[in-house]
């Protein structure tokens, strides 16, 4: 539970800036494209907050197996 929360609160925050970027960057060429930035920004950033959480819960679980690894071999 804790990890889905995590994930989609990564999500959200990845989004929000990747909405606020495209729409800024499309802003400077017009208003159509400050909304069109927005939404492209928006889908681009939830998948970066989505991936960035998957590959830090995959190092941290490799890096619980290394070390459950070295403590059987001491």
């Amino acid at each position: 539970m804790k990890g889905e929360i995590k994930r989609r609160l990564s999500r959200a925050r990845y989004a929000a800036m990747g909405a606020a970027a495209g729409a800024a960057i499309g802003g400077l060429v017009s208003r159509n494209g400050a909304s069109t930035g927005g939404a492209i920004g928006g889908i681009v950033g939830a998948v970066v907050g989505e991936k960035r959480v998957a590959a830090s819960t995959f190092v941290n679980r490799v890096k619980d197996r290394n070390q459950e690894q070295i403590a059987d071999s001491n």
